[in-house]
């Protein structure tokens, strides 16, 4: 039997960002094929070419190493080079019936983890061992999870199909439309997917989420000429000066009547020394909005801001989609599917009617319309876990009381949807 609080421990020490998650990856395929799962992974769980805001091959490299030195599996991680990280776990039951899907995100952040003696990873000893990197928005929990579940579904008798999809890089919101884009949502009739925490607390569930916003994320590469900057100011293209004016003027984009947005320069970056122009320059910039339609006006404004800042300082320059998302619209019998299901579940004392609310944005929205597209029903539920700062922050920590929550809360709707008789 699985220890779940270990396994989330664990998977807390050694927390992976997003296409390097190669150690939690092969610790899930290890675990579902022990428990009569057939594993889909690697190549064949991920298009290559739909992967947005993949890190470079220096970075997968090392993280790659790295894994294999901390115990992954190196015949299995060996077909996940390259960031191929996705894993799905199959389980047919006794009988004909729907393909139900339970989705969980593995990655982590790239943030330095509290030392604190108050944070309870580090008073606790699995404080994360990879510095720089850590799980600070419960994705650890995610996985255990899944994992958890794996286990519990393995001993039903069910009819129809399980699918657990394990998705790389959710931060950033990038690795969930590789998996669509590879069809591994085509054959599902019903999608559940879930969130710890997000300011509901231990012991309160809600079977379905409204307000996530769309989002794109733009990583963008200015180049112009360096030249000294004292003898020869004016033969020199400074590429920073030019990210700055597009900077400028991204953030002076209109407010819109359409629906709420948001936008936001996160990363403007270039220049090596004082007496030098800057050859190169790089901007990281992001637009959200309740809307599709206005988010894509967003991004098309941002990026004839670009285009044009860069034709001023007379640079080159290219733009790459690091990364987005759309709205989630939650089917109301599958929302209700969920409350009931939590309802009954051990540890659940409070099933509001309504549904939670977050103006961020998931990429598990590509999994929710792909299935809605296709005739099937999903939702997006958010399963309490109290923490004692916002996710994000060095010292998160999520209450391990939820995670025998969310396995139940699983295990209830698979037993709705596909028990047999």
């Amino acid at each position: 039997m699985l220890d779940i609080i270990e396994m989330r421990r664990d998977l807390h020490r050694h927390p992976e960002l997003g296409f390097t998650e190669f150690r939690t990856a092969t610790i899930v395929v290890e675990t579902l094929r022990s428990l009569g799962y057939e594993v889909i992974y690697g190549r064949d769980a991920i298009d290559g070419p739909s992967r947005r805001g993949l890190p470079s091959e220096e970075v997968l490299d090392h993280a790659y190493e790295r894994a294999i030195k901390n115990g992954a599996n190196p015949q299995i991680a060996e077909q996940m080079k390259g960031g191929y990280t996705g894993v799905v776990g199959i389980l047919r039951g006794s009988e004909p019936g729907p393909t139900l899907a339970f989705r969980f995100d593995m990655d982590a952040l790239p943030i330095k983890e509290s030392t604190d003696q108050q944070h309870v990873p580090q008073a606790e000893g699995f404080i994360s061992q990879f510095n720089g990197n850590m799980h600070a928005c419960a994705h650890d929990g995610h996985t255990t999870i899944g994992l958890g579940v794996a286990e519990a579904l393995s001993k039903q008798k069910l009819k129809g199909t399980i699918k657990l999809i394990f998705q790389p890089a959710e931060e950033g919101v990038r690795g969930a439309y590789a998996m669509v884009e590879k069809g591994m949502l085509d054959d599902v009739d019903y999608l559940f997917c879930a969130h710890l925490g997000c300011d509901v607390p231990t012991g309160q569930v809600h079977g379905g989420t409204q307000g996530y916003l769309a989002t794109t994320k733009l990583a963008v590469q200015f180049h112009g000429v360096a030249s000294h900057a004292g003898a020869d100011p004016e033969k020199g293209n400074n590429a920073l000066l030019g990210a700055a004016t597009a900077m400028l003027n991204i953030h002076a984009i209109p407010r819109f009547s359409t629906g709420d947005t948001r936008i936001n320069v996160g990363v403007l970056e270039g220049g090596t020394a004082a007496n030098i122009i800057p050859e190169h320059a790089r901007m990281i910039v992001e637009t959200r909005s309740e809307s599709e339609e206005t988010n894509r006006d967003l991004e098309q404004r941002v990026r004839r801001i670009i285009e044009h800042s860069a034709g001023m300082h007379e640079l080159t320059y290219e733009i790459e989609v690091a990364g987005g998302a759309i709205p989630i619209t939650c089917d109301p019998d599958m929302v209700e599917l969920a409350n009931e299901a939590a309802r009954d579940a051990a540890g659940v004392h409070t099933v509001p009617e309504q549904m939670a609310y977050s103006t961020g944005s998931e990429d598990a929205s590509y999994m929710v319309r792909r299935v809605q597209e296709h005739g099937g029903k999903a939702t997006y539920m958010i399963v309490g876990a109290s923490n004692p700062v916002p996710h994000h922050h060095p010292r998160f920590d999520i209450e391990e009381e939820s995670l025998h929550i969310g396995i139940d809360v699983f295990r209830r709707i698979a037993e709705r949807l596909l028990q047999a008789e």
